[in-house]
């Protein structure tokens, strides 16, 4: 978690493990399956599993990028495994889960970017647990256009794609990215009439008035639910954290995006894109009804 000496109050974690954080454990560890969780070192992990909930991240544990901010490691992934779909889909039903939330590492490597692993767990999802919502925070497929339509097709509940930080961050933050793409990519999404999700970090050295033109520009792309946490740096090797941002001041940005139109909006030292995502959710068909409205 973040190296630069002690937190501010109001960023330490108070969430112990209990018993359903094991059985959480348990059935990620039984199905050989990856969480975010886990592999980007979330400081809500042990909130999150004590209510018997965990965002899968499929394609392995490996990414073919090496993002400033994130913890997962950089390198060759290996092959996409065939059965990770079906077992996804059955840890979502041990878990009981209304409402099941699916993010990947970027896989370069794959000439479609992994889109097809992105639609079987889908379908998978669908098929073995019925009822279950489903929520995909996918990558940007390196700007591929049929990849990206292939993984829109599948059509979730939930389409999530991250901007992460401001357009002028980029090069330090998210070198192999592009803010322009990620943000057609939305407006893709939006333009195919599925609730459209995007998240961003506060603390990386954005000026609040970057974030309220980011805010701008996830809206006119058709975003509809937002989300904003405080970057905390999770090894020596990522990025710094240039300041610790007041929960006061998450409180304004939240009334900022809400008076932009966003549908729903989370921002708060602690949100992460899937943190409480299912309550985030709830009532989709009512995001596109207004979405209809409000495009």
């Amino acid at each position: 978690m973040d190296t630069r000496g002690s937190l501010p109050p109001w960023l330490r974690v108070k969430a112990k493990p209990g018993e359903r954080f094991r059985d959480v454990r348990g059935i990620v560890r039984r199905g050989r399956l990856h969480t975010v969780c886990e592999e980007a070192l979330c400081p809500n992990r042990a909130e999150c599993w004590e209510e018997g909930t965990a965002t899968f991240m499929i394609l392995g544990s490996v990414c073919t990028r090496g993002c400033g901010f994130c913890a997962v490691r950089r390198g060759g992934p290996a092959p996409p495994d065939a059965g990770e779909p079906a077992r996804t889909a059955r840890a979502a039903r041990e878990m009981g889960l209304r409402h099941a939330v699916v993010t990947s590492v970027t896989r370069d490597d794959l000439p479609d970017g992994g889109a097809a692993a992105w639609a079987a767990t889908v379908e998978a999802l669908r098929q073995g647990c019925p009822g279950c919502g489903v929520e995909a925070l996918v990558p940007d497929f390196g700007g591929d256009e049929a990849a990206l339509a292939r993984a829109i097709g599948a059509r979730p509940d939930v389409f999530g794609h991250n901007l992460e930080t401001v357009e002028r961050l980029y090069p330090a933050a998210r070198a192999a990215a592009d803010y322009r793409r990620s943000l057609g990519l939305l407006a893709r999404a939006a333009g195919h009439g599925l609730v459209v999700k995007t998240g961003a970090m506060a603390g990386l050295g954005e000026e609040p008035g970057e974030l309220l033109r980011l805010m701008d520009d996830a809206r006119e792309a058709g975003v509809s639910i937002f989300t904003l946490g405080q970057y905390l740096r999770p090894s020596r090797r990522s990025l710094p954290v240039a300041r610790y941002v007041h929960p006061d001041e998450f409180e304004e940005f939240a009334r900022a995006a809400q008076e932009k139109g966003f549908a729903r909006v989370d921002a708060a030292p602690f949100v992460r894109s899937s943190y409480r995502a299912g309550r985030g959710a709830e009532g989709a068909a009512a995001y596109r009804q207004w979405g209809d409205g409000n495009g």
